[in-house]
């Protein structure tokens, strides 16, 4: 069964998830690989990671007792949509530059 399009900002939280980061470091990152045109709201993000934990593409690390910060880290089924995804993405572009002649 095809996987569905991913949402844009679900795309860069498991891009932004091949190293462990809590929240706010994947609000950051999404920014920084989206050159900030990208903005998770604290809401809309841990909503997200919710469900890709329920959907086991990501895994929220054991907490640190030292740290209120909770991480979570993409698994190999979140990697594997993620590479799924790319490869739906690099289609449509190819498409794209192919029927409009763009390079």
């Amino acid at each position: 069964m095809p996987q569905l399009a991913l949402t844009e900002a679900v795309f860069y939280i498991l891009l932004s998830l091949q190293k462990p980061l809590h929240g706010y470091g994947i609000i950051q990152n999404v920014g920084e690989l989206s050159n900030g045109r990208v903005k998770l709201a604290a809401g809309t993000l841990y909503g997200a990671l919710n469900s890709l934990v329920e959907k086991g593409w990501i895994d929220a690390l054991p907490e640190n007792p030292e740290s209120r910060k909770k991480e979570y880290v993409i698994t190999k089924n979140g990697l594997s949509v993620l590479e799924d995804e790319l490869a739906r993405l690099s289609e449509l572009v190819e498409n794209g530059k192919r029927i409009l002649g763009g390079n």
